[in-house]
């Protein structure tokens, strides 16, 4: 295989899993990078989703003492385990429905430097709008959320589908409203991240199969080691830096970003 798309591949996916766990979109960063190394074909596209894997292996490393706790307690019919897992899939199901219907749209007509670049501006100015607000957190652990609770983290997750609005960020910024503490809130960020990203590899391989060889096996490799890595110490990082500190620089960087984008549009610097 081409040396070159291995290159490409590395460096993609090493901003996939710097940039999935953080509230700046990993979807809207693959996009513009995936445009200025021209690699956003059909089959580039199917790529920028399948090395998600990589990232929800360093979510699933990370936590695994959890993990494997929630599971003992799921065979031994523990209640809070059953209830951890029922809101993870209850928080699921919008994103299940609403992605099987916008799918393909979605795809065809968002995937491109413009709309992240609107969606990124957008979603830090929120983000500041939440930041500013005074909420009162009564929800101390993933344990104590109701499914109600669940089901209100789930739409807020299934805005992301937006390319650029930034999965996690969605999600947190979410909980936060809702009443979860902010630790809890990126926390279950990171959990339901898991069968959202896979459920989402998976339907995307289902329907792009054909777009792919055997030759592409080493493309994929290296992007998912890179993303593995890279997320395993954003994720690190983020859950010291929530200790004391607040988003406002994230929605920042999301606003000057987007703009960039526009203003290089614009200009005729790049050719989007």
């Amino acid at each position: 295989m081409d040396t070159t798309l291995l290159i490409i591949a590395f460096i993609l996916g090493i901003i996939e899993g710097l940039t999935e766990f953080l509230p700046i979109s990993s979807t809207g960063h693959l996009i513009i990078a995936g445009d200025l190394l021209h690699f956003n074909d059909e089959r580039g596209k199917v790529f920028m989703i399948v090395i998600q894997l990589g990232a929800i292996l360093a979510v699933v490393w990370e936590f695994r003492a959890m993990l494997l706790t929630v599971t003992r307690g799921l065979m031994v019919r523990e209640p809070v385990a059953w209830r951890f897992a029922s809101n993870l899939l209850v928080a699921l199901m919008p994103a299940v429905v609403l992605g099987l219907i916008f799918h393909h749209w979605i795809k065809t007509y968002l995937f491109n430097p413009y709309t992240v670049a609107f969606a990124l501006i957008v979603g830090g100015l929120v983000i500041l709008w939440v930041e500013k607000r005074a909420f009162h957190p009564h929800i101390k652990s993933a344990e104590d959320m109701r499914w109600q609770d669940a089901i209100k983290i789930g739409f807020a997750q299934s805005v992301a589908m937006f390319p650029g609005v930034s999965r996690s960020g969605a999600t947190i910024m979410g909980g936060m409203i809702f009443g979860l503490e902010r630790r809890v809130a990126t926390e279950f960020s990171f959990f339901l991240a898991i069968p959202t990203m896979f459920g989402a590899t998976v339907l995307d391989l289902y329907k792009n199969w054909h777009l792919l060889s055997v030759t592409d096996l080493p493309m994929f490799a290296v992007g998912l080691i890179g993303a593995f890595v890279s997320a395993y110490l954003a994720i690190t990082a983020l859950l010291k830096f929530i200790s004391n500190h607040t988003f406002v620089g994230f929605a920042w960087y999301r606003i000057a970003f987007g703009l960039l984008v526009l203003v290089t549009a614009y200009s005729g610097v790049i050719e989007w």
